[in-house]
Protein backbone atom coordinates (compact mmCIF):
# COMPACT_ATOMS: atom_id res chain seq x y z
CA UNK A 1 0.00 0.00 0.00
CA UNK A 2 1.41 3.40 -1.02
CA UNK A 3 2.22 6.10 1.51
CA UNK A 4 -0.77 8.30 0.65
CA UNK A 5 -3.16 5.35 0.48
CA UNK A 6 -1.90 4.07 3.82
CA UNK A 7 -2.37 7.45 5.49
CA UNK A 8 -5.99 7.51 4.22
CA UNK A 9 -6.78 3.84 4.84
CA UNK A 10 -9.74 4.55 7.14
CA UNK A 11 -11.54 6.03 4.11
CA UNK A 12 -11.77 2.51 2.68
CA UNK A 13 -14.71 2.04 5.05
CA UNK A 14 -17.78 3.24 3.15
CA UNK A 15 -19.62 4.60 6.18
CA UNK A 16 -16.61 6.52 7.45
CA UNK A 17 -15.95 7.88 3.96
CA UNK A 18 -19.50 9.23 3.81
CA UNK A 19 -19.16 10.75 7.26
CA UNK A 20 -15.79 12.34 6.49
CA UNK A 21 -17.12 14.04 3.34
CA UNK A 22 -20.32 15.29 4.94
CA UNK A 23 -18.66 16.40 8.16
CA UNK A 24 -15.99 18.34 6.26
CA UNK A 25 -18.63 20.42 4.49
CA UNK A 26 -20.62 20.92 7.69
CA UNK A 27 -17.61 21.94 9.79
CA UNK A 28 -16.70 24.70 7.35
CA UNK A 29 -20.17 26.12 7.93
CA UNK A 30 -19.82 25.67 11.68
CA UNK A 31 -16.60 27.70 11.81
CA UNK A 32 -18.23 30.35 9.64
CA UNK A 33 -21.05 30.65 12.17
CA UNK A 34 -18.66 30.89 15.12
CA UNK A 35 -16.80 33.80 13.59
CA UNK A 36 -19.98 35.49 12.36
CA UNK A 37 -21.62 35.16 15.80
CA UNK A 38 -18.75 36.91 17.55
CA UNK A 39 -18.63 39.62 14.91
CA UNK A 40 -22.40 40.17 15.13
CA UNK A 41 -22.41 40.38 18.93
CA UNK A 42 -19.72 43.03 18.91
CA UNK A 43 -21.36 44.95 16.07
CA UNK A 44 -24.70 45.03 17.90
CA UNK A 45 -23.39 45.88 21.36
CA UNK A 46 -19.74 46.97 21.19
CA UNK A 47 -19.39 45.09 24.49
CA UNK A 48 -16.54 42.68 25.15
CA UNK A 49 -18.46 41.40 28.20
CA UNK A 50 -21.49 40.42 26.13
CA UNK A 51 -19.20 38.82 23.58
CA UNK A 52 -17.77 36.70 26.37
CA UNK A 53 -21.26 35.93 27.68
CA UNK A 54 -22.46 34.55 24.35
CA UNK A 55 -19.33 32.42 24.04
CA UNK A 56 -19.80 31.20 27.61
CA UNK A 57 -23.42 30.23 26.91
CA UNK A 58 -22.34 28.10 23.95
CA UNK A 59 -19.76 26.19 26.02
CA UNK A 60 -21.14 25.80 29.54
CA UNK A 61 -23.79 23.14 28.69
CA UNK A 62 -20.97 20.90 27.48
CA UNK A 63 -19.25 21.12 30.86
CA UNK A 64 -22.31 20.02 32.81
CA UNK A 65 -24.11 17.72 30.37
CA UNK A 66 -21.40 15.90 28.38
CA UNK A 67 -20.53 13.32 31.07
CA UNK A 68 -24.21 12.46 31.52
CA UNK A 69 -25.05 12.50 27.83
CA UNK A 70 -22.09 10.20 27.17
CA UNK A 71 -23.81 7.56 29.30
CA UNK A 72 -27.15 8.17 27.59
CA UNK A 73 -25.61 7.81 24.16
CA UNK A 74 -24.56 4.27 25.10
CA UNK A 75 -28.28 3.39 25.17
CA UNK A 76 -29.35 5.21 22.03
CA UNK A 77 -28.94 4.46 18.36
CA UNK A 78 -25.99 6.75 17.60
CA UNK A 79 -26.79 7.13 13.92
CA UNK A 80 -30.31 8.36 14.67
CA UNK A 81 -29.06 10.48 17.55
CA UNK A 82 -26.65 12.28 15.24
CA UNK A 83 -29.32 12.83 12.61
CA UNK A 84 -31.47 14.51 15.28
CA UNK A 85 -28.64 16.63 16.71
CA UNK A 86 -27.54 17.75 13.25
CA UNK A 87 -31.13 18.62 12.31
CA UNK A 88 -31.46 20.70 15.49
CA UNK A 89 -28.18 22.47 14.74
CA UNK A 90 -29.43 23.19 11.23
CA UNK A 91 -32.62 24.69 12.68
CA UNK A 92 -30.55 26.88 15.00
CA UNK A 93 -28.46 28.19 12.10
CA UNK A 94 -31.54 28.91 10.00
CA UNK A 95 -33.09 30.76 12.95
CA UNK A 96 -29.97 32.91 13.26
CA UNK A 97 -30.03 33.54 9.51
CA UNK A 98 -33.70 34.55 9.50
CA UNK A 99 -33.34 36.91 12.46
CA UNK A 100 -30.17 38.51 11.11
CA UNK A 101 -31.25 38.88 7.48
CA UNK A 102 -34.57 40.45 8.54
CA UNK A 103 -32.80 42.88 10.87
CA UNK A 104 -34.72 41.69 13.96
CA UNK A 105 -31.80 40.02 15.74
CA UNK A 106 -31.23 41.07 19.37
CA UNK A 107 -28.57 40.09 21.86
CA UNK A 108 -30.99 37.95 23.86
CA UNK A 109 -31.68 35.93 20.71
CA UNK A 110 -27.99 35.18 20.45
CA UNK A 111 -27.74 34.20 24.13
CA UNK A 112 -30.72 31.82 23.92
CA UNK A 113 -29.66 30.27 20.63
CA UNK A 114 -26.09 29.84 21.88
CA UNK A 115 -27.38 28.03 24.96
CA UNK A 116 -29.55 25.85 22.75
CA UNK A 117 -26.61 24.99 20.51
CA UNK A 118 -24.49 24.22 23.57
CA UNK A 119 -27.05 21.68 24.79
CA UNK A 120 -27.20 20.07 21.35
CA UNK A 121 -23.39 19.89 21.19
CA UNK A 122 -23.25 18.25 24.61
CA UNK A 123 -25.20 15.32 23.15
CA UNK A 124 -23.71 15.43 19.66
CA UNK A 125 -20.02 15.31 20.62
CA UNK A 126 -19.97 12.05 22.64
CA UNK A 127 -22.32 10.43 20.12
CA UNK A 128 -20.07 11.44 17.22
CA UNK A 129 -16.88 10.29 18.92
CA UNK A 130 -18.36 6.92 19.86
CA UNK A 131 -19.90 6.55 16.40
CA UNK A 132 -16.48 6.58 14.72
CA UNK A 133 -15.88 3.10 16.17
CA UNK A 134 -19.00 1.81 14.41
CA UNK A 135 -18.19 3.49 11.09
CA UNK A 136 -14.69 2.04 10.71
CA UNK A 137 -14.93 -1.55 9.48
CA UNK A 138 -11.44 -2.68 10.51
CA UNK A 139 -10.36 -2.13 14.10
CA UNK A 140 -6.75 -1.52 13.05
CA UNK A 141 -7.88 1.50 10.99
CA UNK A 142 -9.41 3.24 14.02
CA UNK A 143 -6.26 5.25 14.94
CA UNK A 144 -6.10 6.47 11.36
CA UNK A 145 -9.76 7.53 11.48
CA UNK A 146 -9.10 9.50 14.68
CA UNK A 147 -6.09 11.17 13.05
CA UNK A 148 -8.13 12.04 9.96
CA UNK A 149 -10.82 13.54 12.20
CA UNK A 150 -8.25 15.79 13.85
CA UNK A 151 -6.86 16.83 10.46
CA UNK A 152 -10.37 17.57 9.23
CA UNK A 153 -11.18 19.76 12.24
CA UNK A 154 -7.94 21.73 11.93
CA UNK A 155 -8.29 22.18 8.17
CA UNK A 156 -11.86 23.43 8.42
CA UNK A 157 -10.80 25.68 11.31
CA UNK A 158 -8.60 27.49 8.79
CA UNK A 159 -10.98 27.48 5.82
CA UNK A 160 -14.24 28.33 7.60
CA UNK A 161 -13.21 31.63 9.26
CA UNK A 162 -11.39 32.72 6.10
CA UNK A 163 -14.52 32.21 4.02
CA UNK A 164 -16.64 33.83 6.75
CA UNK A 165 -14.46 36.95 6.72
CA UNK A 166 -14.99 37.35 2.99
CA UNK A 167 -18.74 36.75 3.25
CA UNK A 168 -19.17 39.17 6.18
CA UNK A 169 -17.24 41.89 4.38
CA UNK A 170 -19.23 41.39 1.19
CA UNK A 171 -22.82 40.70 2.25
CA UNK A 172 -23.05 40.37 6.05
CA UNK A 173 -23.21 37.89 8.91
CA UNK A 174 -26.65 36.52 8.11
CA UNK A 175 -25.40 34.82 4.98
CA UNK A 176 -22.78 32.94 7.00
CA UNK A 177 -25.57 31.52 9.15
CA UNK A 178 -27.55 30.60 6.04
CA UNK A 179 -24.58 28.83 4.47
CA UNK A 180 -24.03 26.97 7.73
CA UNK A 181 -27.65 25.82 7.82
CA UNK A 182 -27.43 24.55 4.26
CA UNK A 183 -24.13 22.78 4.99
CA UNK A 184 -25.86 20.50 7.49
CA UNK A 185 -27.67 18.86 4.59
CA UNK A 186 -24.36 17.23 3.63
CA UNK A 187 -23.72 15.55 6.97
CA UNK A 188 -27.37 14.57 7.49
CA UNK A 189 -27.40 13.04 4.01
CA UNK A 190 -24.22 11.10 4.74
CA UNK A 191 -25.66 9.75 8.00
CA UNK A 192 -28.89 8.64 6.35
CA UNK A 193 -26.94 6.91 3.54
CA UNK A 194 -24.92 4.74 5.96
CA UNK A 195 -25.67 1.05 6.37
CA UNK A 196 -24.88 -1.06 9.44
CA UNK A 197 -25.31 -4.59 10.71
CA UNK A 198 -27.20 -3.72 13.87
CA UNK A 199 -26.84 -7.18 15.40
CA UNK A 200 -23.11 -6.51 15.81
CA UNK A 201 -23.71 -3.58 18.15
CA UNK A 202 -24.20 -4.40 21.82
CA UNK A 203 -25.78 -1.87 24.17
CA UNK A 204 -24.98 -1.83 27.91
CA UNK A 205 -27.55 -3.04 30.40
CA UNK A 206 -26.01 -1.54 33.54
CA UNK A 207 -27.56 1.35 35.45
CA UNK A 208 -26.71 4.71 33.85
CA UNK A 209 -25.66 6.35 37.11
CA UNK A 210 -23.48 3.35 37.91
CA UNK A 211 -21.73 3.75 34.57
CA UNK A 212 -21.22 7.47 35.18
CA UNK A 213 -19.59 6.71 38.53
CA UNK A 214 -17.50 4.02 36.85
CA UNK A 215 -16.29 6.58 34.32
CA UNK A 216 -15.15 8.94 37.06
CA UNK A 217 -13.37 6.09 38.82
CA UNK A 218 -11.62 5.24 35.57
CA UNK A 219 -10.37 8.81 35.24
CA UNK A 220 -9.14 8.96 38.84
CA UNK A 221 -7.44 5.57 38.64
CA UNK A 222 -5.86 6.39 35.29
CA UNK A 223 -4.53 9.65 36.62
CA UNK A 224 -3.08 7.98 39.69
CA UNK A 225 -1.47 5.29 37.54
CA UNK A 226 0.00 7.85 35.16
CA UNK A 227 1.71 9.97 37.81
CA UNK A 228 5.01 9.66 35.99
CA UNK A 229 3.59 10.29 32.52
CA UNK A 230 3.47 13.51 30.60
CA UNK A 231 0.73 15.95 31.76
CA UNK A 232 -0.71 15.96 28.25
CA UNK A 233 -1.23 12.19 28.41
CA UNK A 234 -3.07 12.42 31.72
CA UNK A 235 -5.34 15.14 30.36
CA UNK A 236 -6.55 12.76 27.65
CA UNK A 237 -8.37 10.67 30.28
CA UNK A 238 -10.23 13.74 31.57
CA UNK A 239 -11.17 14.72 28.02
CA UNK A 240 -12.49 11.23 27.33
CA UNK A 241 -14.77 11.41 30.35
CA UNK A 242 -16.05 14.89 29.51
CA UNK A 243 -16.60 13.88 25.90
CA UNK A 244 -18.15 10.51 26.54
CA UNK A 245 -18.71 9.63 30.19
CA UNK A 246 -19.04 5.87 30.53
CA UNK A 247 -18.20 5.46 26.85
CA UNK A 248 -14.52 5.90 27.57
CA UNK A 249 -13.90 2.16 27.56
CA UNK A 250 -14.98 1.64 23.95
CA UNK A 251 -11.62 2.31 22.42
CA UNK A 252 -9.86 -0.15 24.69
Amino acid sequence: MGGVAYSLRALQSRNYRLFFAGQTVSLIGTWMTRLATGWLVYRLTGSASLLGLVSFCSQIPMFFLAPISGVWVERWDRQRTLVVTQALSMAQSFALAALTLTGTIRIWHLVVLSLFQGVVNAIDMPARQAFVIEMVERREDLPNAIALNSSMVNATRLVGPAVAGLVIAAIGEGWCFLVDGISYIAVIGSLVAMRFTRTAIRRPAANAWHELAEGWRYVIASRAGAADCEPALRSVHVHRLLAGGGACGHAN
